[in-house]
Protein backbone atom coordinates (compact mmCIF):
# COMPACT_ATOMS: atom_id res chain seq x y z
CA UNK A 1 0.00 0.00 0.00
CA UNK A 2 1.44 3.36 -1.05
CA UNK A 3 0.55 6.29 1.19
CA UNK A 4 1.25 9.90 0.26
CA UNK A 5 1.88 12.03 3.34
CA UNK A 6 1.65 15.82 3.46
CA UNK A 7 2.88 17.92 6.42
CA UNK A 8 2.80 21.72 6.76
CA UNK A 9 1.77 22.41 10.36
CA UNK A 10 4.52 24.92 11.15
CA UNK A 11 7.62 25.87 9.16
CA UNK A 12 8.51 22.66 7.27
CA UNK A 13 6.89 21.87 3.94
CA UNK A 14 7.11 18.12 3.51
CA UNK A 15 5.75 15.42 1.21
CA UNK A 16 6.55 11.72 1.59
CA UNK A 17 5.67 8.41 -0.03
CA UNK A 18 5.72 5.35 2.24
CA UNK A 19 4.99 1.73 1.41
CA UNK A 20 3.07 -0.41 3.94
CA UNK A 21 3.81 1.90 6.85
CA UNK A 22 7.49 0.89 6.90
CA UNK A 23 9.43 1.59 3.71
CA UNK A 24 10.08 5.31 3.21
CA UNK A 25 10.48 5.74 -0.55
CA UNK A 26 10.87 9.51 -0.27
CA UNK A 27 10.65 12.19 2.40
CA UNK A 28 11.10 15.60 0.80
CA UNK A 29 11.41 18.49 3.28
CA UNK A 30 11.83 22.19 2.70
CA UNK A 31 12.80 23.90 5.95
CA UNK A 32 12.27 27.58 6.73
CA UNK A 33 14.76 27.79 9.61
CA UNK A 34 17.02 30.27 7.82
CA UNK A 35 14.04 32.46 6.97
CA UNK A 36 12.76 32.70 10.55
CA UNK A 37 16.19 32.81 12.20
CA UNK A 38 16.40 36.60 11.96
CA UNK A 39 13.07 36.91 13.80
CA UNK A 40 14.10 34.58 16.62
CA UNK A 41 11.05 32.38 16.03
CA UNK A 42 8.44 31.35 13.49
CA UNK A 43 6.34 34.19 12.04
CA UNK A 44 3.01 32.58 11.06
CA UNK A 45 2.20 34.76 8.05
CA UNK A 46 5.71 34.39 6.64
CA UNK A 47 5.55 30.62 7.18
CA UNK A 48 2.27 30.19 5.32
CA UNK A 49 3.48 32.27 2.36
CA UNK A 50 6.57 30.12 1.99
CA UNK A 51 4.49 26.95 2.15
CA UNK A 52 2.56 28.30 -0.86
CA UNK A 53 5.83 28.90 -2.72
CA UNK A 54 7.26 25.46 -1.97
CA UNK A 55 4.38 22.99 -1.87
CA UNK A 56 4.27 22.01 -5.57
CA UNK A 57 8.06 21.81 -5.73
CA UNK A 58 8.16 19.48 -2.72
CA UNK A 59 5.42 17.29 -4.27
CA UNK A 60 7.52 17.01 -7.42
CA UNK A 61 10.68 16.20 -5.44
CA UNK A 62 8.91 13.44 -3.47
CA UNK A 63 7.55 11.70 -6.56
CA UNK A 64 10.84 11.93 -8.44
CA UNK A 65 12.81 10.54 -5.48
CA UNK A 66 10.36 7.64 -5.02
CA UNK A 67 10.14 6.99 -8.77
CA UNK A 68 6.40 6.63 -8.33
CA UNK A 69 3.61 7.91 -10.56
CA UNK A 70 0.71 9.80 -8.91
CA UNK A 71 -1.73 7.18 -10.18
CA UNK A 72 0.00 4.51 -8.09
CA UNK A 73 -0.83 6.18 -4.76
CA UNK A 74 -3.45 4.29 -2.72
CA UNK A 75 -4.16 6.79 0.07
CA UNK A 76 -3.48 10.45 0.87
CA UNK A 77 -2.76 11.37 4.51
CA UNK A 78 -2.42 15.00 5.54
CA UNK A 79 -1.82 16.86 8.80
CA UNK A 80 -5.09 18.59 9.63
CA UNK A 81 -4.00 19.96 13.03
CA UNK A 82 -2.90 21.19 15.42
CA UNK A 83 -0.59 23.90 14.16
CA UNK A 84 -0.50 27.33 12.54
CA UNK A 85 -3.79 27.68 10.69
CA UNK A 86 -2.32 29.40 7.63
CA UNK A 87 0.38 26.77 7.30
CA UNK A 88 -2.03 23.87 7.82
CA UNK A 89 -4.40 25.17 5.15
CA UNK A 90 -1.70 25.05 2.48
CA UNK A 91 -1.00 21.36 3.09
CA UNK A 92 -4.66 20.39 3.49
CA UNK A 93 -5.72 22.11 0.29
CA UNK A 94 -2.78 20.71 -1.68
CA UNK A 95 -3.60 17.20 -0.44
CA UNK A 96 -7.28 17.63 -1.31
CA UNK A 97 -6.39 18.91 -4.78
CA UNK A 98 -4.22 15.84 -5.36
CA UNK A 99 -6.92 13.49 -4.05
CA UNK A 100 -9.56 15.09 -6.26
CA UNK A 101 -7.35 15.11 -9.35
CA UNK A 102 -6.41 11.42 -9.08
CA UNK A 103 -9.59 10.20 -7.36
CA UNK A 104 -7.79 8.94 -4.25
CA UNK A 105 -9.18 8.52 -0.71
CA UNK A 106 -7.92 11.08 1.82
CA UNK A 107 -7.70 11.12 5.60
CA UNK A 108 -6.80 13.85 8.06
CA UNK A 109 -4.11 12.91 10.59
CA UNK A 110 -3.39 14.45 13.97
CA UNK A 111 0.10 15.97 13.96
CA UNK A 112 1.02 14.52 17.37
CA UNK A 113 -0.10 11.05 16.31
CA UNK A 114 2.35 11.46 13.45
CA UNK A 115 5.20 12.10 15.87
CA UNK A 116 4.28 9.04 17.92
CA UNK A 117 3.95 6.79 14.86
CA UNK A 118 7.33 7.93 13.55
CA UNK A 119 8.61 5.22 15.90
CA UNK A 120 6.86 2.58 13.78
CA UNK A 121 9.18 3.23 10.82
CA UNK A 122 12.22 1.63 12.44
CA UNK A 123 10.72 -0.12 15.49
CA UNK A 124 7.73 -2.24 16.38
CA UNK A 125 5.12 -0.47 18.50
CA UNK A 126 4.45 -3.02 21.23
CA UNK A 127 1.38 -2.37 23.34
CA UNK A 128 0.69 -1.39 26.01
CA UNK A 129 3.20 1.44 26.03
CA UNK A 130 3.97 4.84 27.50
CA UNK A 131 4.83 7.66 25.10
CA UNK A 132 6.72 10.79 26.10
CA UNK A 133 5.85 13.48 23.57
CA UNK A 134 8.30 16.40 23.70
CA UNK A 135 8.36 19.24 21.19
CA UNK A 136 8.29 23.01 20.83
CA UNK A 137 4.60 23.11 21.67
CA UNK A 138 3.94 19.92 23.63
CA UNK A 139 5.17 17.99 26.65
CA UNK A 140 2.89 15.08 27.43
CA UNK A 141 2.97 11.60 28.95
CA UNK A 142 0.54 9.33 27.11
CA UNK A 143 -0.63 5.79 27.83
CA UNK A 144 -1.51 3.65 24.80
CA UNK A 145 -3.10 0.26 25.31
CA UNK A 146 -3.58 -0.20 21.56
CA UNK A 147 -3.32 1.64 18.25
CA UNK A 148 -4.79 5.17 18.44
CA UNK A 149 -5.86 4.70 22.04
CA UNK A 150 -4.41 7.82 23.64
CA UNK A 151 -4.82 8.58 27.34
CA UNK A 152 -2.98 11.71 28.43
CA UNK A 153 -1.72 11.07 31.96
CA UNK A 154 0.47 14.14 32.40
CA UNK A 155 1.34 17.36 30.58
CA UNK A 156 3.11 20.65 31.01
CA UNK A 157 1.29 23.24 33.09
CA UNK A 158 3.03 26.13 31.31
CA UNK A 159 5.93 26.09 28.82
CA UNK A 160 6.56 23.13 26.57
CA UNK A 161 10.08 21.77 26.89
CA UNK A 162 11.12 22.81 23.37
CA UNK A 163 9.84 26.32 24.02
CA UNK A 164 11.90 26.47 27.22
CA UNK A 165 15.02 25.42 25.29
CA UNK A 166 14.51 28.20 22.76
CA UNK A 167 13.94 30.83 25.46
CA UNK A 168 17.01 29.79 27.43
CA UNK A 169 19.08 29.82 24.24
CA UNK A 170 17.94 33.37 23.53
CA UNK A 171 18.92 34.48 27.04
CA UNK A 172 22.49 33.24 26.63
CA UNK A 173 22.83 34.58 23.09
CA UNK A 174 22.43 31.41 21.03
CA UNK A 175 20.71 31.47 17.61
CA UNK A 176 17.25 30.12 16.75
CA UNK A 177 16.27 27.31 16.97
CA UNK A 178 17.98 27.07 20.33
CA UNK A 179 17.50 23.42 21.26
CA UNK A 180 20.30 21.89 19.16
CA UNK A 181 22.75 24.63 20.27
CA UNK A 182 21.96 24.16 23.97
CA UNK A 183 22.32 20.38 23.55
CA UNK A 184 25.69 20.77 21.81
CA UNK A 185 27.13 23.16 24.42
CA UNK A 186 25.75 21.07 27.27
CA UNK A 187 28.07 18.25 26.24
CA UNK A 188 31.03 20.63 26.65
CA UNK A 189 30.06 21.77 30.16
CA UNK A 190 29.34 20.55 33.68
CA UNK A 191 26.34 20.96 35.95
CA UNK A 192 27.80 23.68 38.17
CA UNK A 193 24.71 25.88 38.55
CA UNK A 194 22.43 23.16 40.04
CA UNK A 195 19.15 24.52 38.71
CA UNK A 196 15.81 23.41 40.24
CA UNK A 197 14.12 20.13 39.27
CA UNK A 198 10.51 21.29 39.23
CA UNK A 199 7.88 18.64 40.14
CA UNK A 200 10.58 15.96 40.21
CA UNK A 201 9.27 14.14 43.29
CA UNK A 202 5.59 15.11 43.38
CA UNK A 203 2.78 12.58 42.98
CA UNK A 204 1.55 13.86 39.62
CA UNK A 205 2.92 13.22 36.15
CA UNK A 206 2.72 16.85 35.11
CA UNK A 207 5.61 19.11 34.17
CA UNK A 208 6.50 22.77 34.62
CA UNK A 209 9.35 24.58 32.91
CA UNK A 210 8.50 28.26 33.37
CA UNK A 211 10.16 28.37 36.80
CA UNK A 212 13.30 26.73 35.42
CA UNK A 213 13.35 29.23 32.56
CA UNK A 214 12.96 32.08 35.07
CA UNK A 215 15.80 30.68 37.18
CA UNK A 216 18.10 30.85 34.15
CA UNK A 217 16.97 34.40 33.32
CA UNK A 218 17.50 35.57 36.90
CA UNK A 219 20.88 33.87 37.19
CA UNK A 220 22.04 35.49 33.97
CA UNK A 221 20.65 38.91 34.95
CA UNK A 222 22.22 38.86 38.41
CA UNK A 223 25.59 37.83 37.00
CA UNK A 224 25.45 40.71 34.53
CA UNK A 225 24.54 43.14 37.31
CA UNK A 226 27.57 42.02 39.31
CA UNK A 227 29.86 42.05 36.30
CA UNK A 228 30.41 38.30 36.54
CA UNK A 229 30.94 36.11 33.49
CA UNK A 230 28.51 33.26 32.88
CA UNK A 231 30.02 29.97 31.75
CA UNK A 232 27.58 29.30 28.92
CA UNK A 233 28.61 25.66 28.48
CA UNK A 234 28.03 24.95 32.17
CA UNK A 235 24.73 26.83 32.19
CA UNK A 236 23.51 24.82 29.20
CA UNK A 237 24.57 21.60 30.92
CA UNK A 238 22.87 22.61 34.16
CA UNK A 239 19.66 23.48 32.31
CA UNK A 240 19.70 20.30 30.24
CA UNK A 241 20.42 18.07 33.23
CA UNK A 242 17.47 19.59 35.07
CA UNK A 243 15.12 19.06 32.10
CA UNK A 244 16.20 15.54 31.21
CA UNK A 245 16.20 14.29 34.80
CA UNK A 246 12.58 15.34 35.27
CA UNK A 247 11.45 14.00 31.88
CA UNK A 248 13.14 10.63 32.25
CA UNK A 249 12.33 10.02 35.90
CA UNK A 250 8.63 10.83 35.44
CA UNK A 251 8.39 8.65 32.32
CA UNK A 252 10.02 5.67 34.03
CA UNK A 253 7.88 6.24 37.13
CA UNK A 254 4.69 6.11 35.03
CA UNK A 255 5.83 3.00 33.16
CA UNK A 256 6.49 1.24 36.48
CA UNK A 257 3.14 2.33 37.90
CA UNK A 258 1.26 1.02 34.87
CA UNK A 259 3.42 -2.10 34.68
CA UNK A 260 4.44 -1.22 31.13
CA UNK A 261 7.77 -2.32 29.67
CA UNK A 262 7.61 -0.39 26.39
CA UNK A 263 8.46 3.32 26.21
CA UNK A 264 8.60 5.48 23.11
CA UNK A 265 9.95 9.03 22.89
CA UNK A 266 8.52 11.28 20.20
CA UNK A 267 8.60 14.86 18.96
CA UNK A 268 11.33 17.27 17.95
CA UNK A 269 13.05 17.22 21.35
CA UNK A 270 13.48 13.43 21.05
CA UNK A 271 16.44 14.35 18.83
CA UNK A 272 18.17 15.77 21.91
CA UNK A 273 21.36 13.80 22.54
CA UNK A 274 21.31 14.41 26.29
CA UNK A 275 17.75 13.10 26.60
CA UNK A 276 18.60 9.97 24.61
CA UNK A 277 21.68 9.27 26.71
CA UNK A 278 19.78 9.59 29.99
CA UNK A 279 16.95 7.35 28.78
CA UNK A 280 19.34 4.65 27.60
CA UNK A 281 21.34 4.89 30.82
CA UNK A 282 18.49 4.96 33.35
CA UNK A 283 15.91 2.99 31.37
CA UNK A 284 17.93 -0.18 30.85
CA UNK A 285 15.12 -2.29 32.30
CA UNK A 286 12.70 -1.00 29.65
CA UNK A 287 12.32 -1.33 25.90
CA UNK A 288 13.09 2.25 24.82
CA UNK A 289 12.20 3.36 21.29
CA UNK A 290 13.45 6.68 19.88
CA UNK A 291 13.23 7.58 16.15
CA UNK A 292 16.25 8.49 14.05
CA UNK A 293 16.90 12.24 14.01
CA UNK A 294 15.46 12.60 10.49
CA UNK A 295 12.08 11.37 11.79
CA UNK A 296 12.09 13.33 15.08
CA UNK A 297 11.34 16.77 13.68
CA UNK A 298 8.32 17.62 11.51
CA UNK A 299 8.23 15.49 8.36
CA UNK A 300 5.65 13.91 6.08
CA UNK A 301 6.91 10.33 6.47
CA UNK A 302 5.51 10.24 10.00
CA UNK A 303 2.15 11.47 8.68
CA UNK A 304 2.11 8.82 5.95
CA UNK A 305 2.92 6.10 8.51
CA UNK A 306 0.25 7.33 10.93
CA UNK A 307 -2.16 7.51 8.01
CA UNK A 308 -1.39 3.91 7.07
CA UNK A 309 -2.10 2.62 10.59
CA UNK A 310 -5.13 4.90 10.90
CA UNK A 311 -6.51 3.31 7.74
CA UNK A 312 -5.78 -0.20 9.06
CA UNK A 313 -7.57 0.51 12.36
CA UNK A 314 -10.52 2.56 11.15
CA UNK A 315 -10.83 0.89 7.71
CA UNK A 316 -12.89 3.00 5.31
CA UNK A 317 -13.28 6.00 7.62
CA UNK A 318 -12.13 8.40 4.92
CA UNK A 319 -12.63 12.14 4.86
CA UNK A 320 -14.23 13.97 1.98
CA UNK A 321 -13.28 17.21 0.29
CA UNK A 322 -14.83 19.21 3.14
CA UNK A 323 -11.79 18.20 5.22
CA UNK A 324 -10.47 21.33 6.89
CA UNK A 325 -7.52 22.43 8.99
CA UNK A 326 -8.02 22.87 12.74
CA UNK A 327 -5.44 24.93 14.62
CA UNK A 328 -6.33 23.49 18.04
CA UNK A 329 -7.05 19.78 17.86
CA UNK A 330 -7.11 17.55 20.95
CA UNK A 331 -5.30 14.24 20.39
CA UNK A 332 -7.33 12.16 22.83
CA UNK A 333 -10.74 13.46 21.74
CA UNK A 334 -9.94 13.30 18.02
CA UNK A 335 -9.40 9.55 18.04
CA UNK A 336 -12.16 8.86 20.58
CA UNK A 337 -14.58 10.35 18.06
CA UNK A 338 -13.24 8.02 15.36
CA UNK A 339 -13.83 4.99 17.58
CA UNK A 340 -17.52 5.80 18.04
Amino acid sequence: MLVLGVESSCDETSVSIVRDGKVVLSNAINSQIKIHEKFGGVVPEVASRHHVYQITLVFKEAFEAANIKPEEIDLVAVTMGPGLIGSLLVGVNAAKAFAMMYNKPIIGVHHLAGHIYANAIEHEMKFPLVALLVSGGNTELIYMKDHFSFEIIGETLDDAVGEAYDKVARVVGLPYPGGPHVDRLAHLGEDTYHLPRVYLDDDSFNFSFSGLKSAVINLNHNANQRGEEINVNNLCRSFQDSVTEVLVRKTLKLAKKLNVNNIIVAGGVSANKGLKERFLDEGKDFNISIPSIKYCTDNAAMIAVAGYYQHMVFKDDYDDLTLNAIASLDLEDFYKMKRK
